[in-house]
């Protein structure tokens, strides 16, 4: 592999062109009109600008960022997260065009991006799943037969949803209703596809996923498990590794069936199963991310191993240099989500002008972040400015160098979640290891000026 185009922006595309800098391939950066100044357009070592600076007009125009690869003679395409990295269209046309997309098969990609259809395959490959309806739900009527029948609460989700998009809980008939038509449209504006299923609730479960790895070759691995249990309205804010919850038996347990998952998709390069775990450590697959995910540097400090590079050698038909027995848990790490948000005005976002930006170092701390001062944050993408990773042999001492980070984390002239970040850190139950998927909720009534 000679050259690869990055069909993305920011922290990821920055983070990409690093990692072919480092393997001796050249970069392709596409651009908006509105990132014409962004770090990854500026280190990549090529770059093309590819149209207006709304996603509709730039990242999500398949047919230019083809015609960006064929004009640049490309090899391969690396989507990143978000944007087109789960379109399984967008990955058949880069097949079409011999053009290598870095991540699995456009077939694994409709296998597990369809919500319905990734459980079916899962619950044949013996993975558990939360009882729910076998398919999507097209009518209230239907809806209100299959609650009754797995017993409320219930939750509602878009079949082609993700990011806490098209997802509502009903307690009773009456909420289920309102709430189902609610989820339909959320999720017809934000995917062009309507359908939504139901699955039976778990009250307060651990959010759990495992990082996936898997060659051409037939070999598939996991690299541990991350807890995303700290999040806010099912967006994630803070995410570790490995899991204060997960004993190294239910580790085994669960790496077994992310493998099994993942195999049962014909699975080829980096993905995350998704778990909802109860505080019996009884697990349920939630979903597949056909993608690397935001916070997969957690997993890299922890485990040594560096998921882009390996993105890129399992794509060019390398075959994963190690074994399930060599990978080892070393450290532990925390990732805080640094956004442009303003956490006490319900976390409006907060574009413009960073006026002055200081990243924190040393020793187990690392940024990943195309932010610096001077650089204007466009009102049109996702509001993360960064992520800020800290590691440490234990997860006390990684608590605690996070801390030491988040103080000396210096931006200005836009409003960040720093110290909402800060605030949780010096949470009792989040330092006892205690946090759920409801944490968020009991933390933001005790500090009320979070909201």
């Amino acid at each position: 592999m000679q050259k690869v185009l990055i069909a993305n922006r920011g922290e990821i595309a920055l983070r990409i062109v690093r990692a072919c800098r480092e393997l001796g391939i050249k970069s392709l950066a596409v651009y908006s009109e509105a990132d014409v100044e962004s770090l990854h357009v500026q280190l990549a070592d090529e770059a093309i600008c590819i149209g207006g600076p709304t996603s509709a007009d730039s990242y999500l125009k398949a047919d230019r960022i083809i015609s960006a690869a064929e004009i640049a003679d490309v090899d391969a395409i690396h989507p990143g997260y978000g944007f087109l990295a789960e379109n399984g269209d967008f990955a058949e046309q880069c097949e079409s065009c011999k053009i290598k997309f870095i991540g699995p098969s456009s077939s694994a990609i409709r296998k597990m991006g369809d919500k319905a259809v990734a459980k079916e395959t899962v619950r044949n490959a013996g993975v558990p799943i939360v009882d729910g309806s076998d398919g999507p739900i097209s009518s209230e009527e239907e809806a209100s037969e299959t609650a009754n029948r797995i017993g409320y609460p219930v939750i509602i989700k878009a079949v082609a949803g993700g990011g806490g998009r098209g997802m509502r809980v009903a307690h009773n008939d009456v909420s289920l209703r309102k709430e189902f038509h609610v989820a339909r449209s959320e999720a017809e504006k934000a995917f062009g596809n309507g359908d939504v299923y139901i699955e039976k609730y778990i009250q307060n479960p651990r959010h759990i996923e495992f990082q996936i790895l898997a060659d051409s070759k037939g070999k598939t691995l996991h690299l541990g498990e991350r807890d995303c249990s700290v999040q806010r309205r099912h967006q994630k804010l803070i995410e570790e590794a490995p899991s204060p919850f997960v004993s190294p038996e239910l580790r085994e347990k669960m790496g077994a069936a992310a493998i099994a998952a993942t195999q049962a998709a014909d699975y080829e390069g980096a993905g995350t199963i998704e778990f909802l775990v109860d505080e019996n450590g009884d697990f349920y697959f939630l979903e597949m991310n056909t993608r690397i995910q935001v916070e997969h540097p957690v997993t890299e400090e922890v485990t040594g191993i560096d998921l882009i590079k390996q993105q890129i050698m399992v794509a060019s038909g390398e075959p994963i240099g190690f074994d399930q027995d060599q990978i080892s848990y070393n450290y532990h790490a925390i990732e805080c989500r640094i956004n442009a948000e303003d956490p006490s005005k319900n976390f409006i976002p907060s574009p413009g002008c960073i006026d002055l930006y200081y990243a924190p170092g040393g020793h187990g701390v690392r940024v990943d972040s195309h932010a610096y001062g001077g650089y204007i944050i466009p009102p049109y993408y996702d509001s993360m400015i960064g992520k800020l990773i800290a590691y440490g042999k234990d997860r006390e001492t990684a608590i605690q160098r996070m801390y030491r980070a988040l103080q000396e984390y210096l931006i200005r002239g836009v409003k960040t979640t720093i110290p909402l970040h800060t605030a949780i850190l010096r949470d009792p139950d989040f330092r006892a290891g205690k946090a759920t998927t409801s944490f968020m909720n009991d933390f933001m009534e005790r500090n009320p000026k979070f909201d």
